[in-house]
């Protein structure tokens, strides 16, 4: 069992990713598929006069503002355009993908965050409106009918709050939570970057294996931006049953074999 965190900057080779994900399943391998949209997200919302802001927290984790506008751009771009043409694409490579989103079948369940607390030019402010979470419970049962039916989940990172509102979340975590739901062996987290390194952004200084006790210091030293989500995901799946995970380049050819194969940082 593999899981599949696709993200969503730019530069990633979808159509790569999507040919090895193909060849792992003509193998036997069973996927489940996890993307990104904040890139396209941004585009979109730019166009459409509503522009993203994006915060840090007291902890240093940046993050999407999400208001209800933000929300619903979120939930059409990711959801809707992302989602199904990543579902064609597979289905014209021979593999019988599922688009959904956390909301659908309560698949991904967790508390609202209604408001943020964040560090703006120095100093601590409360923004609220805020329709963001963090996932406590997986459906598991509704993927594990996927999966032996023979489908390939394809999941767009939305959830659903226990009062029954869309909640963008965080994919890295989205991933890990249901890796971890599924007790996966791997978990794959493809990202813009060969890893982590311990020098960003020079590509030599790749940090090629961490072990677990060791994740957390990592983290503190050297992951900047986007690369902490990615981290503190790993370091939940980890903790919560999956075998490894590999944070790894979505960039290259057979990106998928690759990881497997251990290039990347393979934490366990």
């Amino acid at each position: 069992m593999i899981v599949v965190k696709a993200g969503g900057g730019e530069g990633l080779d979808m159509e790569a990713v999507c040919a090895d994900l193909a060849e792992q399943v003509a193998q036997g391998e069973q996927v489940v598929l996890v993307h990104g949209g904040s890139h396209e997200t941004n585009v979109i919302s730019e166009k459409l006069g509503h522009p993203p802001r994006f915060v840090t927290s007291a902890s240093g984790h940046v993050s999407r503002y999400t208001d209800r506008e933000t929300l619903e751009i979120f939930a059409m771009v990711a959801a809707g355009r992302i989602n199904k043409l990543l579902v064609e694409r597979l289905q014209q490579l021979g593999v019988n993908a599922f688009g959904l989103s956390g909301l659908d079948g309560r698949l991904l369940e967790g508390k609202r965050k209604s408001m943020l607390r964040i560090v703006e030019n120095g100093r601590r402010k409360v923004l609220r409106g805020e329709y963001s979470g963090k996932i406590e419970r997986v459906n598991v049962g509704l993927l594990e009918v996927l999966l032996a039916a023979g489908y390939v989940p394809v999941v767009a990172p939305l959830a659903i709050s226990y009062e029954s509102e869309a909640l963008n979340v965080d994919g890295d975590r989205a991933a890990a939570a249901i890796g971890s739901a599924l007790k996966a062996q791997t978990l794959i987290i493809l990202s813009n970057v060969p890893g982590l390194l311990r020098d960003f952004p020079d590509d030599s200084t790749l940090i090629t294996r961490i072990p677990l006790e060791q994740a957390q210091e990592h983290l503190d030293r050297y992951a900047q931006g986007r690369m902490k989500k990615k981290l503190l995901g790993a370091i939940e799946a980890l903790h919560d049953g999956v075998g490894q995970v590999v944070i790894a380049d979505g960039r290259v050819a057979q990106p998928l074999r690759r990881a497997l194969d251990g290039q990347g940082t393979v934490i366990q």
